[in-house]
């Protein structure tokens, strides 16, 4: 089973592609966690693709393109693409990919939230530049206000998690995604999952059609151990 999974910023996407890796035994393949790989290793890429980050643009289509084709190159079959693609460019680039290696995606999922829900989900997102732990000034607030439970230290607001940069993105990911969702509803594989409400009620909304996709496919698709 392959799927590509996206969202508006803050629609649980990577959340949820956690839970279908463990359900069905996927290779889980995340642009978001490449490109900050590439940051936190303080490469010359991961400088570059920060400034476009820090400014709420998308990095371009060439450096995102090569970081996914070389992941697919390792992991064929059985993977979960999240977050990609997300420009007509980025769409030919996996759609040649996928041809020339016999490839195909089971399904093109989304799951939708308003831009006030985008809005209040990720700018009420803390972290804690020691260690590391996220919390949410609404849904998870620390114990202690404005401190990390782990370690104590004072808990900080990304610069990508400003209102005005939130809006800039979610505008931005609708715009590019139109074209997008378009292409995929004619190949028949789109579907859209309303991402409002808790994480276990939106799960319940997705977990039905994997369900069905997985049992459509013979056995000998399936990976050992699979439902």
């Amino acid at each position: 089973m392959n799927i590509l999974i996206f969202g508006p910023p803050g629609s649980g996407k990577s959340t949820h592609s956690r839970t279908i890796v463990e359900r069905y035994d996927l290779t889980y393949i995340s642009s978001g966690d490449m490109i900050r790989a590439e940051i936190s290793a303080g490469t010359e890429l991961g400088k570059e693709m920060k400034r476009y980050i820090e400014g709420g643009d998308l990095i371009p289509d060439t450096v995102v393109n090569t970081l996914i084709i070389s992941r697919l190159r390792r992991h064929r079959r059985n993977f979960i693409i999240d977050g990609y693609p997300r420009t007509a460019e980025q769409v030919l680039a996996l759609e040649n990919y996928l041809y020339d290696h016999g490839l195909n995606i089971d399904v093109a999922l989304e799951i939708f939230i308003s831009k006030e829900e985008t809005i209040e989900r990720i700018s009420g997102r803390r972290i804690c530049p020691k260690c590391g732990a996220v919390y949410h000034l609404k849904y998870k607030p620390p114990k202690v206000p404005g401190k990390c439970d782990v370690c104590g230290s004072e808990l900080v607001q990304r610069d990508d998690d400003r209102v005005e940069l939130i809006s800039k993105r979610y505008d931005l990911y609708v715009r590019n995604m139109e074209p997008i969702i378009k292409f995929y509803k004619k190949q028949g594989l789109y579907v859209k999952v309303d991402g409002h409400g808790g994480i276990s009620e939106v799960w319940e909304r997705i977990r039905p059609l994997l369900d069905y996709i997985r049992a459509r496919e013979s056995p000998a698709q399936r990976p050992p151990g699979s439902p």
